[in-house]
């Protein structure tokens, strides 16, 4: 899948190592890595679906989200870049046809 960036601050981290580990701490910035490298190797976002770190849909204010475990209470989260949002006859999001994500945030939003 396509990736892109919401911030300049999220891109660094995920081609700089050092500056993740340094901005995410090194289990987070590690697992960062590790879900952005497995968001590439997909084809679409179905291909996450059974992944580690638990690719989910977001609800309430955050509807049309999706996000993934990192450390602790922390989410990676993202939205398609489709627009709108691939959905069927009963409003459910269609994974298998979201072949690309913006990366916004990471952040508790318990």
């Amino acid at each position: 899948m396509h990736i892109s960036f919401a911030s300049n601050h999220l891109k660094k981290c995920a081609h700089d190592s050092r500056f993740a580990v340094n901005k995410l701490g090194p289990e987070r910035a590690r697992l960062y890595k590790q879900r952005l490298d497995d968001i590439a190797s997909s084809e679409s976002l179905e291909g996450l679906r059974n992944m580690p770190g638990k690719y989910h849909e977001l609800t309430g204010n955050y509807k049309g989200k999706w996000a993934c475990n990192l450390d602790g209470p922390y989410r990676l989260i993202f939205t398609p870049h489709e627009n709108p949002i691939p959905t069927d006859r009963r409003g459910c999001y269609l994974w298998a046809e979201i072949f690309g994500v913006e990366i916004l945030e990471i952040k508790d939003y318990h």
